[in-house]
């Protein structure tokens, strides 16, 4: 019988690249498999934060209703798993704390005030994009009010003692006008004479009245950073003491009575940069110092 080899041969090919596609397919499945199963095991343990406890701030408890729950709910969420700010957080507590604590103490004025700090600027010597400025965040007005000297070569809104009595005194006046640390946190936020109306519209505290979404968070805010930063490890950051910003307290004070037309030149005769010089003093704002009747601290770090 005379075999048709051509005809063998086509159907043979035929029959191989079918297994090759056969084979190639199940390879692309397994490996689309393996991928989904990746996908569904993400290295991720998120749960949601435990409500079940009374929160206290300044000594005044919250209420234990089903909105203040959810609102601070969101904030206790928000400030867990933003990882990178609360660490940072965490890390300069440490140097700024201290200060606050003991000078608010001073005052009188509850330590747990000490968080509006965190809220405020991250314990940063920031700019909003209203022109307040410093940890604590005072608009021009309001810090000259508070005694802050504040012109284009000294701007004590970045002067840490300076600003933290100011911030103390301010909070006691809001208090005395408010009735509550809670109130008198809330009118920090957005400002006594519109906080004054709210309350005169609404009626209540700061838990019953309907205001912007800013205010609204704010305390809630506050009370979250502070469950956050005095209980790290129950929200899963973990932080050892070295890693932690220290009190830049080596220095001593050179005290100015004329003045200082080049702080370069100021910092070259103390042996150190203008950049240490600026870090201890963030307040002077310019390379130079007009003196008209002001007596002026400069801290000089030490080694």
């Amino acid at each position: 019988m005379k075999v048709d080899f051509s005809l063998f041969g086509l159907l043979a090919g035929v029959v191989f690249c079918f297994l090759i596609f056969i084979s190639s397919t199940s390879r692309s499945t397994d490996a689309e498999s393996e991928m989904r199963v990746a996908y569904n095991n993400l290295p991720q343990n998120i749960r949601a934060v435990n409500l079940d406890k009374t929160f206290v701030f300044c000594d005044e408890v919250l209420p234990n209703s089903f909105d203040v729950r959810e609102r601070l709910d969101r904030e206790l969420l928000v400030n867990s798993y933003w990882q990178s700010n609360t660490m940072l957080s965490l890390k300069r507590m440490t140097r700024y704390f201290p200060t606050i604590e003991r000078i608010f103490t001073e005052q009188g004025v509850p330590t747990d005030l000490k968080y509006l700090a965190v809220a405020e600027s991250n314990l940063d010597n920031v700019t909003s994009p209203a022109r307040a400025k410093g940890i604590w965040q005072f608009m021009k007005p309001a810090g000259k009010e508070y005694g802050l000297e504040i012109n284009d070569e000294v701007d004590e809104r970045y002067h840490l003692e300076r600003s933290t009595l100011a911030a103390a005194k301010y909070l006691k006046y809001l208090k005395r006008r408010f009735g509550t640390w809670i109130d008198a946190a809330a009118a920090y936020n957005v400002g006594p004479t519109a906080y004054r109306n709210i309350m005169d519209k609404q009626g209540g505290n700061y838990f019953d009245l309907n205001v912007n979404s800013e205010t609204a968070r704010y305390v809630f805010r506050v009370v979250a950073i502070k469950e956050i930063l005095s209980n790290p490890q129950d929200f899963g950051f973990y932080i050892e003491p070295k890693d932690r910003y220290y009190p830049l307290d080596n220095f001593y004070k050179v005290e100015v009575t004329e003045s200082v037309p080049s702080w370069s030149a100021f910092a070259a005769k103390h042996g150190i940069s203008y950049r240490e010089l600026k870090i201890y003093n963030p307040w002077l704002r310019e390379n130079k110092l007009t003196v008209k009747k002001n007596i002026y601290h400069i801290k000089i770090p030490k080694g």
